[in-house]
């Protein structure tokens, strides 16, 4: 069979579930594995089939994987891969799939490392599939990170990225109401569970992710008062701390914040959206 015809009909049959055709893109160059890039170079893709024991394209694992998403399974639990700056993760079901927002909170965090002493001690809470304590520890040579993860689903998922990315990070299977006592740190950093329990979320999202890692109760914010309150007893004076929320949290967060941070700052994602805040453990 043709490949553009192939493609389009998947990205039809993608549509019909407000799904965006590119996903069909990414799954053929997954079955075939090659970049999605290299599915639009006649030369390499030609190799590549050439290459097939029985020449032909893996059409029904194709299919199968096209069903998978058609009914909303998220593409990276699909391909079993997420991306998150330099990282290649692995993902699946139990675990949240990084977000690009993610990656700002990451980037100011890392430049407040490079301006400290080493080594600088980094805590991740919450840490899900590891993408922001993996891309600290990756990214600032002068750091020591330990991630803080209670699910035993997600802890999965942590341990493998650890184990192929680096091998030296700290798991630690705790609640951060509980985790690291005695312990004291220079940086915080958390994406807590932090969605209002009654809200609209694609069915992505909804139906496959893991609820624990996304509702943070009636207005949200249960779980990042747990995480602020854990954060301050955790940081040294003068610590940092770096947490993400959604766009209507802001003053939510900045008054959980008041009694033990000061030098509170709003940041806002590319497109202009309160998304997470930093703050400056006050003396103690």
């Amino acid at each position: 069979m043709n490949l553009r015809e192939i493609l389009k009909d998947a990205k039809e049959q993608l549509a019909l579930s407000e799904i965006d055709g590119v996903d069909a893109e990414i799954l053929l160059a997954h079955v075939l594995g090659i970049s999605r890039m290299d599915l639009h170079n006649p030369v390499l893709l030609e190799r590549t089939l050439e290459a097939l024991d029985d020449k032909s394209i893996p059409l029904e694992t194709f299919h199968d994987l096209l069903a998978r998403r058609i009914l909303h399974e998220p593409l990276q639990y699909i391909t079993g891969t997420a991306y998150f700056r330099n990282l290649e993760l692995k993902v699946g079901p139990g675990v949240l799939v990084p977000r690009p927002e993610s990656e700002l909170l990451v980037g100011a965090v890392l430049t407040h490392i490079a301006n400290l002493p080493a080594p600088v001690s980094v805590i991740d809470l919450g840490s899900g599939s590891g993408a922001l304590a993996l891309a600290i520890a990756t990214e600032a040579s002068n750091s020591r990170v330990i991630a803080v993860e209670k699910s035993d689903e997600a802890l999965v998922w942590l341990k493998k990225n650890v184990e192929t990315i680096v091998e030296d990070l700290r798991i630690v299977h705790s609640d951060v109401n509980d985790a690291l006592p005695g312990i004291k740190c220079d940086v915080v950093i958390a994406n807590p569970p932090y969605i209002e329990d009654e809200s609209d979320l694609p069915r992505d999202v909804v139906e496959h992710e893991p609820a624990i890692a996304l509702f943070g109760g009636k207005d949200g914010m249960d779980a990042p008062r747990q995480f602020i309150s854990s954060a301050s007893r955790l940081l040294k004076s003068g610590g940092l701390l770096a947490i993400e929320h959604n766009e209507k949290q802001g003053t939510f967060i900045k008054d959980a914040l008041s009694a033990d941070f000061e030098e509170i700052q709003l940041h806002q994602d590319l497109a202009g959206r309160p998304r997470w805040t930093s703050a400056i453990r006050k003396n103690t």
